[in-house]
């Protein structure tokens, strides 16, 4: 079976749970040797354990790599340990509450810019003298709620929209080393975020995700990870500054907002 990363080495953030835990494993699939970054409590070591027992290559770094520190020894866990860093896999983030802009918490608002924002800034910081070295790649997880703003966590879209825009910089800045830079933007999926008993959405708005999905159902995290996959190889050696809509066709379906205002 052809694999399409053999060889590669990856660091995966935010690679615990959800659409990290899937890229994590979908790349030791397809022959990455990976470093899966979590936060202390994450089930970081689970995800090694798992990789591990199918055959692949992993190690687990845990620690917040919104920390400068971290982020810097995230790289180097990569390069001590497998000798080199050909993709930056910047997944990292949060999804804290879910209200209407006046009465979005200040130190929510935050934390999501800290643990969205400053973690892709440093990752990308300290892996790009690596990337140099293998004409490597980043991709970053960005968000339809980037393209479109997402009602009722306006901060968590905002996030996505900057990283959209980051991408594109990098992937512009970096071409001439043979870096290409780019984002899976997934739509409403299947993880913990999106069910009211786990996440912070409410019912309504749950539910209201569905409705403004064409496909009709949730995404699952290994459908995202298929995406990762196929940028992160050789198969895509020319797309950069690229945002991939991974979203059931949520922005071409504009979504059921008239259904939310009020009738006389």
């Amino acid at each position: 079976m052809l694999r399409r990363l053999e060889n590669k080495v990856a660091i995966v953030t935010g690679g615990g749970t959800g659409i990290g835990e899937a890229i994590a494993h979908k790349f030791a699939l397809e022959g990455a040797r990976v470093v899966v970054n979590g936060l202390p409590g994450d089930p970081v070591q689970e995800v090694v354990e798992a990789i591990e027992a199918k055959g692949g290559y992993a190690e687990a770094f845990i620690g917040d790599v919104a920390d400068p520190d971290n982020a810097w020894k995230c790289v180097q866990t990569a390069v001590l340990t497998f000798g080199k860093l050909d993709i930056l896999i910047n997944n990292a983030g949060v999804f804290l509450t879910t209200c209407e802009i006046d009465q979005y918490p200040i130190d929510a608002f935050d934390e999501t810019v800290t643990k969205n924002i400053r973690s892709v800034f440093l990752m990308t910081r300290f892996a790009v003298p690596e990337l140099k070295k293998t004409a490597g790649n980043i991709i970053s997880t960005g968000g339809e709620g980037g393209m479109l703003g997402l009602a009722l966590n306006t901060p968590y879209g905002g996030t996505k929209g900057w990283i959209h825009a980051f991408t594109k910089g990098v992937a512009t800045e970096q071409a001439k080393h043979g870096i290409r830079a780019n984002c899976v933007c997934p739509g409403p999926l299947d993880t913990a975020w999106t069910h009211k008993e786990s996440g912070s959405m409410d019912g309504e708005m749950a539910e209201s995700l569905i409705a403004a999905t064409p496909m009709g159902r949730r995404g699952t995290p290994e459908e995202i990870a298929n995406v990762f996959a196929f940028l992160a190889s050789d198969m895509a050696s020319y797309v950069t500054g690229a945002l991939w809509a991974v979203d059931g066709g949520t922005i071409v379906g504009k979504g059921p907002v008239a259904s939310e205002v009020p009738r006389a």
